[in-house]
C-alpha cells in the first residue's frame, strides 16, 4: 500500500465527530473529486477514489447520521499505473437533499448544476473545518512520497503532495483555509486542471498530524531522518572517494617524475634529501603523504615532504623538456 493511501485510510479511520462534522466531511470529499454524469437518462453525482474502504465509511454516515435508506453504487472503474480506482456513484433524485445540504449543487429553474463555491456555514467551528479538510484530503490529494523499507536503501527523493481540482476558486478557498493552520502551499495551473501543492516535508507532516494521521507522521519522520542519514553517509563516502583518487594521481604523478630521472640522469644525480624522499615514494606507491610521513626516519613536516615532491617534478620535467 502506497505512503499517500495509507494515510487516507488512517484519516479514514480517526472518525467523525457529530453530524455537523459529517457533512462537512462529505462536503469536502463531493467538493474535491465529484463529478455529474448523463447514464441510462438518469442524473448521477459520483466520486472517484482509490480508496475502497470510502465506499462502507459513505455508506455507513448516511445510515448512522441522515437515516438514509437509500445504498449509494460502488464499482471497479479503472486502473492507472498499477493503482485501482473505485466509483461510488450516487442517484441525483433519490439524494438531492444530501447534495444540497453539502452544497455541490445548485438548482436554478429546475436545472441542476455543480457548485464551487464553499458553504461557509459549514466552515464556522473549528471541528467542521477539520472534516472539511479530511474530506478533501481523501478526495482530491496525491503525493509522490515513498517510504523505504530498509533504511539503508532510498526508494525516492523530495516531498511532495498536492491538490488537484478543476476550480481555480476552490483551490484558492482550500489555500485560505490551510493558511489559518500555517500550512502554506502555492497554487499552478496544469494542462486543463489546477494544482495546490506542497514540497516542505515539515509542512507535509502538519497538515498529516491536524488531519489525525498520526501513524503516518511517524512514518515520514522516520523516512526523513533515514534520507538525511543515508545524504550524509553519500557525502562522506564522496569525500573520501574524492581524498583517494587525490592521493592516487599525486602518487602516480611523484612517481613517475621519479622513474624520469631513473631513466635518465639516475636517481644519484639528485641532491641526498630528494633521493630519501624519491626511495620513500617508490617503497610506497600507494601512500598518502601523512603514511609516508610516519614510515619515514626523516624530520619532516607534511609541507616540507610535500615541497620536495615538487622539486623532483620539476626536475623530472626539465629532463623531458
Amino acid at each position: 500500500m502506497s505512503f499517500s493511501r495509507n494515510t487516507k485510510v488512517e484519516i479514514l479511520q480517526s472518525g467523525i465527530g457529530s453530524d455537523d462534522c459529517a457533512i462537512a466531511f462529505l462536503s469536502g470529499l463531493f467538493h474535491s473529486c465529484g463529478q455529474i454524469e448523463k447514464r441510462d437518462g438518469k442524473l448521477y453525482f459520483k466520486i472517484v477514489s482509490d480508496v475502497q474502504e470510502l465506499f462502507d465509511y459513505v455508506n455507513d454516515l448516511l445510515k448512522k447520521y441522515f437515516a438514509s435508506e437509500v445504498t449509494p453504487e460502488v464499482s471497479e472503474n479503472y486502473s492507472i499505473n498499477k493503482n485501482t480506482f473505485y466509483e461510488i456513484s450516487f442517484e441525483v433524485e433519490k439524494f438531492k437533499n444530501l447534495l444540497l445540504d453539502v452544497g455541490v449543487i445548485d438548482l436554478d429553474n429546475g436545472q441542476l448544476s455543480l457548485k464551487f463555491e464553499l458553504n461557509k456555514n459549514l466552515l464556522l467551528e473549528g471541528e467542521m473545518r477539520l472534516s472539511f479538510l479530511k474530506g478533501v484530503y481523501i478526495g482530491a490529494s496525491t503525493s509522490s512520497i515513498k517510504i523505504s523499507e530498509d533504511a539503508a536503501v532510498s526508494c525516492g527523493t523530495g516531498y511532495h503532495m498536492e491538490f488537484s481540482s478543476q476550480s481555480y476558486e476552490f483551490l484558492t478557498e482550500l489555500s485560505h483555509i490551510l493558511a489559518e493552520y500555517n500550512i502554506i502551499g502555492k497554487i499552478f495551473e496544469r494542462k486543463n486542471a489546477y494544482v495546490l501543492y506542497i514540497k516542505d516535508a515539515q509542512t507535509i507532516q502538519d497538515l498529516l498530524a491536524l488531519l489525525g494521521a498520526h501513524n503516518s507522521v511517524l512514518q515520514l519522520s522516520s523516512e526523513i531522518v533515514a534520507r538525511e542519514l543515508r545524504n550524509k553517509v553519500n557525502r562522506q563516502v564522496n569525500c573520501i572517494n574524492a581524498n583517494i583518487n587525490k592521493t592516487v594521481e599525486a602518487s602516480l604523478k611523484q612517481t613517475n617524475a621519479i622513474n624520469t630521472i631513473i631513466d635518465t640522469v639516475g636517481l644519484e644525480s639528485l641532491p641526498e634529501d630528494l633521493q630519501e624522499v624519491a626511495v620513500l615514494r617508490l617503497a610506497n606507491p600507494e601512500e598518502s603523504l601523512d603514511e609516508l610521513l610516519k614510515l619515514s626516519t626523516i624530520k619532516l613536516t607534511r609541507s616540507g615532504l610535500n615541497h620536495r615532491f615538487r622539486k623532483i617534478i620539476k626536475i623530472a620535467q626539465a629532463l623531458e623538456e
